[in-house]
Parts: C-alpha cells; sequence; structure tokens
C-alpha cells in the first residue's frame, strides 16, 4: 500500500497540510474512507454522499489512531491535528491515487464490457502473475471510489495492476480510465445491462470505448471484434483515443486477430486452440464458449507483456474465479450446482444455458432462473426472449423466480412441455420443489441478477438431503 509523508501526500493531492512543521515528515501507511474501520497511521479520507458526511467522523478516526486526514474546506473549521485541506475529498483521493500510479511505474491494464469482465480481469491475474508481481480490483471496487482506493493498496514494488473499471452511466468510465492512463485496455463485450440507464446497446458501447479515453499514447485496446458496435463507436469523432492507438480483436469469427480454431468440452472445463496459439492446446477450468472468448483477450494482455506459452498454461491452471460466476459444487446428496448468480443480462443468461446445453452424463439438466434487472423498458420483451431460447434439446426442466422471470416461463411454454416449465414468487417454495423433484445425478443451474439473491438457494440444496432417491 501507498507510503508517504504527510506533506508528500498533501503534494500529490492537491492539498495544504494544516502545519507543515509539525506533522509534514509523519509517515503515512495507506488510506481509509470507512471511519468505522480505522486504520492506525493511515489517512482517513472522508467522502460525502447523500446520506452521509465522513468529516462528522474525522475528530474520532484522528483519536483512534490515523496519521491523519483530509478535510474539504467548505465543511468549517478542521479539527486540531495533522489535517490536509483540500477543495473536494473525492477529487483528492483521484489525484492522490493518479499520482501514485505515475510515481510507482506499474503497467496498468484496465478492463470493461457488460459481462466477463471480471472473470477476464481474474483469467488474466492467474497469467501474469507467473511472471510479474501482480495487484487486481478486488470484488467490485470497480468505481469512481472503488479504483483510487485499489491503486492505494498496491505494494510499491506491483509490475502489473490490473483494474477493473464499472459504470453505471456516460462519464464514469472516461474519468477512472483518465485517472489509471493504462497501457491496455479491454472492452469484453457489449451487453444489454444498464439499457434502463442508457437506452440503447449504441449508447453503452459508447460508454464503454471510454476506456480508450485514458490510454496512453502508443496503448494497446483489445476489444471484441464481433461486436460491429465497438468498431461502429471507434471511428466516431467525438470518441477520445490516444495518438498511436494499437488495436486487437478476439471473438469466434475468423476475421478476429484471434479466434478459436479447436474446442472440445473436458470435465469442468474447455481444451481449445487458437489462431495465434497454433497447434498449442490451453485447458480453461471454467465452462462454456463464452468463457473461451473470454480467455482469448487475456491471452492478447499476456503476449503483449510477452509472457510465454508455458508461462500461460501454467496460469490458467492455477486459475482461481471471483465468487458465484459458474462456480462448480456438489450438495451433500451428490447433486451437481452451476452457481452464477452474481449478475444477469440477456448475453450472459443465453452463455450459461449454453453451458448446462452443453453438458453430458446427467440424468437431469435444470435450470433455475430470475429476474434480470436494470434492463429498461424492454425487460419484459427481454425476459420473453430468454424464455423462447429454451427448448427440451437444452434442458429438461427450468423453474424461474420473481415477477420478471414470469415471462421467461411464459417464452419457454412455446417450445417445451408444461410440466417442464414452473413459475414462483417464493424462493422457499421452489426450494422445497427442488428438493421433491432432484436426484443426485442430476445438474442445476442458477443464474440471475445479483438482487434476487438465488444463492439462497443454492446454499439449501449443497446441505439438505434430496426426497428423490430413486434411480
Amino acid at each position: 500500500m501507498i507510503k508517504r509523508t504527510l506533506a508528500q501526500l498533501a503534494e500529490m493531492c492537491g492539498g495544504t497540510l494544516s502545519d507543515v512543521a509539525a506533522h509534514g515528515n509523519v509517515m503515512v501507511e495507506g488510506v481509509f474512507t470507512d471511519s468505522r474501520k480505522p486504520l492506525e497511521g493511515s489517512l482517513f479520507i472522508p467522502l460525502v454522499g447523500e446520506r452521509f458526511d465522513g468529516h462528522e467522523f474525522v475528530q474520532a478516526c484522528l483519536e483512534k489512531g490515523a496519521a491523519g486526514a483530509i478535510w474539504q474546506k467548505d465543511h468549517g473549521t478542521p479539527p486540531q491535528g495533522a489535517v490536509i485541506i483540500v477543495n473536494d475529498t473525492l477529487v483528492a483521493l483521484q489525484a492522490l491515487a493518479s499520482a501514485y500510479l505515475t510515481e510507482n511505474k506499474a503497467a496498468v491494464v484496465g478492463i470493461t464490457g457488460s459481462n466477463g469482465k471480471t472473470t477476464t480481469k481474474d483469467i488474466v491475474d492467474a497469467i501474469l502473475s507467473t511472471t510479474f508481481k501482480v495487484h487486481k480490483t478486488q470484488g467490485n471496487f470497480n468505481n469512481h471510489i472503488g479504483l483510487p482506493l485499489t491503486v492505494l493498496s498496491m505494494d510499491p514494488d506491483t509490475e502489473i495492476i490490473i483494474l477493473e473499471m464499472g459504470m453505471s452511466g456516460r462519464g464514469e468510465i472516461n474519468d477512472l480510465s483518465v485517472i489509471a492512463q493504462p497501457d491496455v485496455a479491454v472492452i469484453t463485450n457489449i451487453g444489454e445491462s444498464h439499457l434502463l440507464q442508457l437506452g440503447s446497446r449504441l449508447e453503452i458501447a459508447r460508454a464503454k470505448a471510454e476506456i480508450a479515453a485514458g490510454l496512453k499514447p502508443g496503448g494497446l485496446l483489445i476489444y471484441n471484434g464481433d461486436e460491429p458496435l465497438i468498431a461502429q463507436v471507434l471511428e466516431e469523432p467525438t470518441t477520445k483515443q490516444p495518438d498511436g492507438l494499437q488495436r486487437f480483436t478476439f471473438g469466434l469469427q475468423t476475421d478476429n486477430d484471434d479466434y478459436p480454431t479447436g474446442l472440445m468440452n473436458a470435465q469442468n472445463g474447455v481444451v481449445f486452440t487458437t489462431k495465434q496459439s497454433g497447434e498449442h492446446a490451453f485447458t480453461l477450468p471454467l465452462l462454456g464458449t463464452h468463457n473461451v472468448v473470454n480467455c482469448l483477450a487475456a491471452l492478447a494482455v499476456a503476449r503483449h507483456f510477452k509472457v510465454t506459452t508455458e508461462q500461460i498454461a501454467a496460469g490458467l491452471s492455477r486459475l482461481k474465479l471471483t465468487g458465484m460466476r459458474i462456480e462448480v459444487t456438489q450438495g451433500v446428496s451428490g447433486l451437481t450446482l452451476l452457481n452464477d448468480a452474481y449478475n444477469a443480462s440477456p448475453t450472459s443468461m443465453k452463455a450459461a444455458i449454453d453451458v448446462l446445453e452443453g453438458l453430458k452424463g446427467y440424468r437431469m439438466k435444470v435450470a433455475v432462473l430470475g429476474d434480470m434487472l436494470e434492463l429498461g423498458p424492454q425487460e419484459q420483451d427481454l425476459h420473453y426472449g430468454i424464455g423462447e431460447y429454451i427448448t427440451s434439446a437444452k434442458m429438461d426442466m427450468v423453474l424461474v423466480y420473481g415477477p420478471l422471470s414470469a415471462k421467461i416461463a411464459e417464452g419457454a411454454s412455446k417450445h417445451m412441455p408444461t410440466e417442464a416449465v414452473h413459475a414462483f414468487i417464493d424462493k422457499e417454495e421452489m426450494t422445497r420443489y427442488l428438493l421433491e423433484k432432484l436426484h443426485p445425478r442430476d445438474v442445476v443451474l442458477f443464474k440471475a441478477s445479483r438482487g434476487m439473491k438465488l444463492e439462497d438457494v443454492v446454499e439449501a440444496l449443497q446441505i439438505a438431503p434430496l426426497q428423490n432417491r430413486v434411480d
């Protein structure tokens, strides 16, 4: 994590230290913004929100051992002690992170996209960590506050930092990219998430393409070439991009710079070759063709940093993903559970259904699908479209949970028998039904937006015995 004197921190964030003679040489290690978790010897940065104001806790944090604090000048007289006065505490946090990146000189990889950015981040980390000291975004720290905090938690000897960049509207990724100044940027895809805020996939593409705004001159932009909207947006005169921008495309189509030339499903993963890898086959310990596409982006990042084929293969073998992204677990009964309940959009929902379709050797394949949130005025049609995508060839039974998912059930009824489609509004009732109908040799996929909390059902099936044990 960052380690500087208070005088140095004041200069980095554009602030003024209250008493340089008394506090300028005080060494600070790390920053924190949550007053409930004060860090002794660290710098407290009080942020201001609609329902909170961290300035109320500055005095308490100093008394509990914080080495210093930042204070926004329009908040009255600051408390006594080591205080850095700034115009805006959020801007100061972001300026501090940007300055730390510049001083540290670690290479920066920025990753955005409607789906797959966290998985891609984890794959990039696994591969690059075979060769470099790597720091990456943890959890969902991918916004205007989380990204700077990720940067400031980076060890001084970090060689590459991987920063996930999320957004809810236009301009947000632009700001994150400008803070991070990436050497390499990745756009995984353009989906339907944030249709509620942005209104169209074209506007989503424009928002994601903002990651090019902060790219260093001559920087590399790696993007999904199967999505024509990205190339379209990159040609728009209003799209900010650096001088000497390099481009690399990946995807399933053969006109990309890299694409799969061979693909074979294996137990709990996929073995594949690519145009760039020649005859060398990689083993990806993740299910689904969509994850092979995510891996193609990671391979492009690895090649940029001159990681060898052997090191790439070693990194993939040690891959660990952030939770609930097609986590494969077993219930006490032997039931196989595919937990992909972290988030959902029509694109990722179809990808998960394709994963279920490709599985072999199970008595029955079941999908438990919940509402996809924040899809805007088209939400009912998009849910119905997912239902139409479901057929008896892809699964044996589908259960849906939530008011919007009733449309999935309606669409699925076009291609599946009535007894194979079930809609629920009560999670406990749905869990009881599953425990009655499932067999140890079945596999169940769970997919929904995070707000539906389908992991509650997953956890229940992990620990509960099944009632149906007849072969």
